[in-house]
């Protein structure tokens, strides 16, 4: 870090995010091959998972509820009152670092004030982002960190495994003239990417042609992006319990832009309850906590070649 100049710029260059995503992706080769025990996932696992009651929130309804609270808000603020200790806001985020603290750079104390005068949460991100800008995490893979690690384990067979994945992707790279393309994608405002790194590490090292995502997409920036890129498979990664929205929203955009063909996955938390649902609306596979990368590569690539000979 000290070479970098420090913490943060270890952040704005991406490297201390790489060397987490790294340190994951060993981990789940690890386990993956067998060489790490995770008691319930890769060692005495039960038959059949115990169901979990969970609160299902209608999104729809949430969203035009709180769109009426906004109108409402902003119908009976005072509109001068906001402008200006938004502006103060501004202000205070352009002044050098080195400026005397004092009220006037006061960032937390100013979004205090602006929250009291009853300016949104996003217009207060949005005065900052003025001025800031916006951080773009990197979507780079890491590159050689899963084979090393399941290459390398001692349980038996680790090897061979690997290197049948390997060959059956090799295969379908050969008769097709190119290799299965993935694109792994964040919708909505799911910021957890890490278990979607290392998946998309994970294809990458097996074979696959990956793109990934930037956070926070809309179904339709990635229904065009997989088009643009051409890809045989979406891979959609959900841990904030927005899948029954944006889900079906996407495979709707991509038949609108005659794209319908592409085989949807989805990974991440998923209520069991839910997997039907989103089977129903199109999607193929559903990989949940605990699944090998090494099958679900095999299963997205037959799910590949399924779509193709239909």
């Amino acid at each position: 870090m000290d070479d970098l100049g420090g913490m943060t710029k270890a952040i704005e260059s991406g490297m201390a995010k790489r060397r987490i995503e790294e340190s994951a992706t060993r981990k789940q080769a690890r386990i993956d091959s067998g060489e790490e025990v995770v008691v319930g996932i890769n060692k005495y696992r039960v038959e059949t998972d115990t169901a979990v009651p969970v609160h299902e929130v209608d999104n729809a309804k949430s969203r035009a509820k709180q769109m009426e609270r906004l109108a409402q808000v902003r119908a009976a603020r005072n509109e001068e009152e906001v402008a200006a200790v938004l502006a103060e806001l501004r202000e205070s985020a352009a002044l050098p670092l080195d400026s005397p603290v004092g009220a006037s750079s006061n960032l937390l104390g100013l979004a205090i004030k602006a929250a009291r005068a009853r300016a949104t949460v996003g217009e207060i991100s949005d005065a900052l982002r003025t001025v800031w800008g916006e951080h773009s995490p990197s979507t780079e893979v890491v590159q050689g960190a899963y084979t090393s690690a399941y290459t390398a384990s001692p349980q038996e067979d680790a090897a061979s495994d690997y290197a049948q994945v390997l060959a059956i992707i090799d295969d379908f790279a050969t008769k097709e003239g190119r290799r299965p393309r993935i694109l792994v994608a964040k919708m909505g405002q799911d910021g957890h990417d890490r278990g979607a790194k290392v998946i998309a590490s994970g294809f990458a090292d097996l074979g696959y042609d990956v793109d990934v995502g930037p956070l926070f997409q809309t179904p339709s920036e990635v229904a065009q992006q997989a088009i643009d890129a051409d890809v045989h498979v979406v891979g959609i990664s959900s841990q904030a319990a927005g899948h029954k929205a944006l889900v079906p929203a996407l495979i709707e955009e991509l038949k609108a832009k005659g794209a319908g063909n592409m085989v949807i996955i989805c990974g991440g938390v998923i209520p069991p309850q839910d997997h039907a649902f989103l089977h129903d609306c199109g999607v193929t596979a559903i990989f949940g906590p605990g699944t090998r990368i090494m099958d679900a590569a095999s299963e997205v690539l037959d799910a590949v070649i399924s779509k193709q000979v239909k």
